[in-house]
């Protein structure tokens, strides 16, 4: 699996359980409005990403490239789900983990 598209599909995961624990009212069984919102924002942002496939991890980056208001939500976010990811979703969790220390930014 490609790296981005395996990274689009991890902060979609996370999202998810975020949601399901926080959310009562979803889209279609899926995703309430606002996650849906944050979630197509946060692709685009990879979409975007001047790194392309050597994107760092997003807590190594020296980029910051959510605004504000996505920054909060997506660390909300990946702290609520991040515990929880190793026992969903291992494969996800763990590469990400190996590309988090692979394409590590240097100081």
């Amino acid at each position: 699996m490609k790296r981005l598209v395996r990274e689009k599909e991890t902060i979609e995961k996370m999202i998810k359980i975020y949601c399901d624990d926080h959310h009562a009212k979803k889209k279609k069984n899926y995703l309430c409005d606002d996650c849906y919102e944050l979630y197509q924002y946060a692709r685009r942002k990879i979409d975007r990403c001047h790194y392309g496939s050597h994107k760092p991890a997003c807590r190594h980056c020296p980029v910051h490239c959510y605004q504000s208001m996505f920054r909060d939500d997506i660390r909300k976010v990946m702290k609520h789900s991040g515990r929880k990811m190793l026992f969903r979703y291992p494969f996800l969790t763990i590469m990400h983990l190996i590309d988090s220390m692979r394409y590590r930014q240097k100081p």
